[in-house]
């Protein structure tokens, strides 16, 4: 008589799969594309020091090692915030399928970037010929991937937190990745439309990055678009480390406080958008 293996199909009579197995291929999978950004940034850190060649005033190289520093602050806070989600959850087909995607699209984007430092011409608002229009709008699509990816995960959390998490860190940790993401969302497409003062992030002033201020690089001769994008981007670190500071010192407070810091936030990117589209420096 056949044995019940025999006659069961093979994923029948396998044992489901661990959880924790799978949120470990999540991790791994970030963990990896981590590492993909650094691989690039090695070796244009040192371009930048060797290659003379200059693009808006500034080395071809800074664009590129901005992107890749700014890539590798998101893989990190997304680690950092990963353990927020319950461990089903994590490991679920969402969770996978969303880093998956997350993970192709940061690749694809900073290799065209470095590609194009390295060929000495622009990634960002290069229409100049046909294919570079192409790659320029699915560089669009990708950069809307990589956000909508932080949103997802900033939902988990909301939606599946992990049990013994503080209130205050959970919820920061949702909200900065969620209002994050859609403020980086509308920064973005005001900046990529050209429709304040046409292609490129200048409004007013010298359309050239020479003598921008130190390290960020934005405009000291009128007003910059990136300014409010940053601002926006960056709530994403922003209100999970609030949240971990109203946990420790005020934790009757912490939804109250995130509030307040929410509403801050959202000031904050408003008020250096409507500085930067007056066509007045940040400083």
């Amino acid at each position: 008589m056949a044995t019940m293996e025999a006659i069961l199909p093979r994923s029948a009579t396998s044992a489901p799969v661990d959880p924790t197995s799978l949120a470990r291929r999540v991790e791994q999978t970030m963990l990896a594309a981590l590492g993909i950004q650094f691989a690039f940034l090695m070796p244009s850190v040192a371009a930048y020091l060797i290659d003379e060649r200059l693009l808006y005033g500034i080395s071809v190289w800074s664009k590129p090692i901005k992107f890749q520093l700014s890539l590798i602050l998101l893989y990190l806070t997304l680690l950092w915030l990963l353990p927020l989600i319950d461990a089903r959850t994590r490991g679920g087909r969402v969770a996978r399928a969303t880093t998956v995607v997350l993970a192709v699209a940061t690749t694809l984007e900073i290799a065209y970037i470095t590609l194009q430092a390295a060929r000495g011409t622009a990634s960002h608002f290069n229409t100049g010929t046909p294919r570079e229009a192409m790659l320029y709008q699915l560089m669009g699509l990708g950069a809307v991937a990589i956000v909508v990816a932080a949103f997802v995960f900033g939902y988990l959390i909301l939606r599946h937190g992990r049990a013994g998490t503080g209130d205050g860190f959970r919820l920061g940790a949702a909200a900065g990745l969620m209002l994050g993401a859609v403020l980086t969302l509308v920064t973005a497409g005001i900046l990529a439309s050209g429709a304040i003062d046409g292609a490129g992030h200048w409004v007013g002033g010298d359309r050239s990055d020479a003598g921008g201020l130190f390290l960020l690089g934005w405009s000291r001769t009128g007003g910059d678009l990136r300014v409010p994008h940053f601002f926006a981007t960056h709530i994403m670190q922003a209100l999970p480390l609030l949240g971990l500071l109203l946990d420790r010192f005020r934790p009757g407070a912490a939804r109250t406080g995130l509030a307040i810091g929410a509403v801050l936030s959202i000031l904050v990117v408003a008020a250096t958008l409507l500085q930067a589209v007056s066509g007045r420096p940040f400083l």
